[in-house]
């Protein structure tokens, strides 16, 4: 189907729902022989009468009746098409496609995705969580959130936030080994250590916070791929292990985990929201952008003690 017999059907419609030609051309601000031009031009094209000439009005014929239908099934499909085109450049609106690690549909992402929901009605949210690398173009994704330091990438990052590594253990674990909290990194030597495996985050160089003394931990028995699973063992006691703060807050605060070595900081890691390009952006992306990076500043850490 051509521009010129979308225009035509257009005026067609018009012209079987005003009557006549004359009013119909006034509704196009088209001359009437320009009406009367595109209807028999169309006519011509199919093969087929669709109009009634008398002197009085104009009246589709059986072909013209069937043909009317999809005319204005077609104006409408242009005019729902335009409508949200128009949403899409003018606010948020549309399907958001999110994919971030699992652990964080545990509640980090309840709060930016409750405002984006609120603030911006004309948003349908399609959340994905994964552990594995995404691939934005080909999945569909959007918006990624990941975890740094990035890898060389064609991809835009835009930093969210940055957060802080602790070391954590449950109670029953302390209490197998007589509740005695180490106060030096050496005093774990003969611990269970936990470790993510493939982490992209240093989790193993310990730094004191006033001599600036550093010391490596020593490497674990167990290492897992799933910080979710990681979070699991540590909590049933199978060892100590290097948490994210935001992952583990609820847990620290009901005190079924404990920090250790408060006097001991692991290396912070930032947080990214991962795009395909930064050209001509949709606002869905870069409001989903700005309410994650609020969000995630309003959460300050907990601080260990």
């Amino acid at each position: 189907m051509n521009r010129q017999m979308v225009k035509a059907m257009l005026v067609f419609a018009t012209t079987v729902e005003k009557g006549t030609m004359n009013a119909a051309a006034r509704q196009l601000c088209m001359s009437t022989s320009a009406v009367s031009q595109q209807i028999f031009k169309l006519e011509q094209q199919l093969g087929l009468g669709l109009l009634n000439r008398s002197t009085r009005a104009l009246t589709p014929t059986e072909a013209g009746k069937l043909f009317y239908q999809s005319c204005v099934q077609m104006i409408a499909l242009a005019d729902e098409t335009e409508l949200q085109l128009s949403r899409l450049k003018d606010g948020p609106a549309g399907e958001l496609r999110i994919a971030a690690p699992v652990g964080f549909g545990g509640g980090l992402l309840s709060e930016p995705l409750r405002r984006l929901l609120e603030a911006h009605p004309g948003i349908q949210l399609s959340l994905q969580l994964q552990d594995e690398t995404v691939d934005l173009v080909g999945s569909g994704i959007d918006l990624a959130i990941c975890i740094g330091p990035l890898a060389d990438s064609a991809l835009v990052a835009h930093h969210l936030a940055d957060w802080q590594m602790l070391l954590c253990v449950a109670p029953d674990f302390l209490r197998r080994r007589g509740n005695s909290m180490p106060m030096h990194p050496g005093e774990l030597q003969n611990w269970e250590r936990l470790c993510h495996k493939g982490s992209m985050v240093q989790d193993s160089m310990l730094s004191h916070t006033v001599s600036g003394e550093q010391l490596s931990l020593a490497p674990g028995r167990l290492a897992v791929n799933n910080m979710q699973s990681l979070i699991r063992f540590t909590l049933d006691g199978l060892g100590y292990a290097a948490l994210p703060e935001p992952e583990v807050r609820q847990f620290l605060q009901q005190g079924t985990l404990l920090p250790l070595l408060p006097d001991w900081q692991l290396p912070q890691y930032s947080v990214y929201a991962l795009t395909a390009g930064r050209e001509a952006q949709a606002p869905k992306i870069r409001e989903a952008i700005a309410t994650l990076s609020a969000c995630f500043a309003e959460d300050g850490p907990l601080v260990a003690a």
